[in-house]
């Protein structure tokens, strides 16, 4: 998909994936800037303008009580992968920022899950925006589905 500015999120991960454990480092970086969600372990796995990707893997430390992945780890994972994808998406005279987010849990996640955030190329405008965003498990069930809204704006002029 075309991108017409540059954009130094997109650029970081354009340029590590030519490296060993590219999308890892990647992530790494991530959590650095939000080091909360580094308590998911997330690793995103693709990313281009208006769409992202990440997996949180079923381990202890994401379950719930009944073993499967609890829901705010999805959660989480559904903002990581937002977060990159508006990172990489947002035209630069405009900044974003989380408003709400309205899920449906559709399924029990019992397996590694697949966070996807993706929105429509011409909806970067000011006001309200929503991102869709689906979690799946490793058989392609969607698991939660839903929105983040966010509220975009025009940046400050210096």
């Amino acid at each position: 998909m075309p991108h017409t500015h540059r954009n130094k999120t997109l650029d970081l991960y354009q340029k590590l994936q030519r490296w060993p454990m590219g999308n890892k480092l990647f992530s790494l970086a991530i959590c650095r800037m939000a080091p909360y969600f580094g308590s998911v372990s997330p690793l995103v796995t693709k990313l281009y303008p208006h769409h992202c990707e990440c997996i949180i893997k079923k381990r202890r430390k994401v379950q719930n009580h009944i073993g499967t992945v609890h829901v705010i780890a999805i959660c989480n994972g559904l903002e990581i992968a937002m977060g990159a994808m508006a990172e990489a998406s947002i035209p630069p005279h405009l900044r974003w920022i989380p408003k709400g987010m309205t899920l449906d849990y559709t399924a029990k996640a019992g397996t590694d899950i697949r966070c996807v955030a993706e929105v429509d190329p011409h909806a970067w405008q000011p006001g309200d925006m929503d991102v869709t965003v689906t979690a799946y498990d490793a058989n392609d069930v969607v698991v939660v589905k839903g929105s983040i809204k966010l509220w975009i704006s025009e940046k400050k002029s210096k």
